[in-house]
């Protein structure tokens, strides 16, 4: 009879890795969470947050990801032990899906206060120059949005201008009226303001990819041509 030896310190490691590694594999949000992390903290070394705020972001992107690993352990757990639809299981997967809704919005508002003031101050002077630009200026740019969607799914072949093909015409006019929305809001609340029109246009670039009717590509390109699209019209324009 064998008797099975204790792990060493290198085998707890490498088991941790194996399980970070799998989650990020089998996991989208998890690898949503990663790549968010990434930015943040770029993004953080670029604006030259205190040291302070540094551990504020790092803190509170380990419990996102701590909440998310969690959660994902508690629901592999529960799927090995029941096969059946158990209350008490479903609930105890979405008491760990809240815990990992709380780390995230925790998240949200270190990452707020942290970033608003930094960001208002660099982008202060180009968006205050475009900010009294008349309304008319928007609306060139959600037509040239539309229009480069048409062209560009008549010139592929693919979809129609409603529905399916490249690029897609939901997330350009999407992301079109968030960039369109933040060079007209006021300095006071454009943070805020240009933040939630940006999640609810990253909601309905999901939406479409999620029920099929857009690839990734399609709505990331769609999304890329009505920022741009909107940024340049204002520009010329304004």
């Amino acid at each position: 009879m064998s008797i099975r030896r204790a792990p060493t310190v290198f085998d707890s490691f490498n088991y941790a890795a194996e399980g970070i590694i799998h989650v990020l594999r089998t996991q989208r949000n998890m690898r949503i969470h990663f790549a968010v992390a990434f930015v943040v903290i770029v993004a953080a070394l670029v604006v030259n947050v205190t040291k302070l705020e540094l551990i504020a972001l790092c803190i509170s992107i380990t419990f996102v990801l701590i909440a998310e690993m969690l959660n994902t352990a508690v629901e592999a757990a529960i799927d090995i032990a029941t096969t059946s639809f158990d209350p008490m299981a479903k609930l105890a997967k979405d008491i760990a899906a809240g815990a990992v809704l709380i780390a995230s919005v925790n998240a949200l508002i270190v990452g707020y206060f942290v970033f608003a003031g930094k960001v208002a101050d660099r982008s202060a002077h180009l968006l205050d120059r475009l900010r009294q630009a008349p309304a008319e200026i928007t609306i060139v740019a959600l037509v040239l949005t539309v229009l480069i969607v048409i062209a560009t799914k008549a010139y592929t072949g693919r979809g129609t201008p409603l529905r399916g093909g490249l690029p897609s015409g939901h997330a350009a006019l999407a992301f079109a009226g968030w960039m369109a929305i933040t060079y007209i809001t006021g300095a006071g609340h454009r943070f805020v303001v240009s933040s939630v029109a940006l999640i609810l246009a990253f909601l309905v670039a999901q939406t479409r990819v999620e029920s099929g009717v857009h690839s990734a590509l399609e709505v990331t390109y769609g999304a890329l041509v009505g920022a741009l699209a909107t940024l340049v019209v204002f520009q010329v324009f304004s």
